[in-house]
């Protein structure tokens, strides 16, 4: 069986190792909070006034500002900044997170076209970290797609670094 991580490799056409490539660098230190804050602002906003129903109906339930916060905690913590969402709201469990909404193909892709348009328009963010930025969020897109369509099936994949853990990740 294809783990989680095959499938959105297969999906988003980014290799695991490319996805990841955001563990090499800490771009935490190299952009600095307020471009991470941006970012989110930017894409948030553009999220939220999406001209399309279907994608904006996804976000209904959920509070911009708040919606806001929890990527820019959760991105300062995976780019290699402080824990700021595990210490706030727990481990990530993106897939636990994310399973109330319907996540398709089709709304990665709109919501990965929202990020890279608020990836271009953050000034701050230099060419290779763009890269690696983009490819661990077309990634992690499809890797939520994936994870969705398998929540009904028992379906495990551990952390790469589970190891080092005390319990399981069963996302990330």
């Amino acid at each position: 069986m294809q783990s989680l991580q095959q499938k959105a490799s297969e999906w988003s056409g980014v290799s695991i190792a490319d996805a990841f490539a955001i563990d090499e660098a800490n771009l935490f230190h190299k952009l600095g909070l307020q471009t991470l804050v941006n970012l989110s602002t930017n894409f948030y906003n553009r999220v939220y006034d999406d001209d399309q129903e279907w994608f904006r109906s996804i976000f209904a339930n959920s509070d911009k500002q708040n919606a806001i916060q929890n990527q820019i905690e959760f991105l300062v913590q995976r780019m290699g900044g402080p824990t700021l969402y595990s210490q706030r709201r727990g481990h990530p469990a993106l897939i636990a997170r994310h399973r109330p909404f319907p996540l398709t193909h089709e709304a990665a892709n709109r919501w990965l076209h929202h990020m890279g348009q608020a990836l271009d328009s953050t000034s701050a963010i230099d060419d290779d970290s763009k890269i690696k930025l983009i490819n661990f969020f077309r990634h992690t897109a499809y890797f939520l797609v994936a994870g969705v369509e398998h929540k009904d099936q028992n379906f495990h994949v551990p952390c790469k670094d589970a190891a080092l853990k005390q319990h399981p990740c069963k996302n990330f």
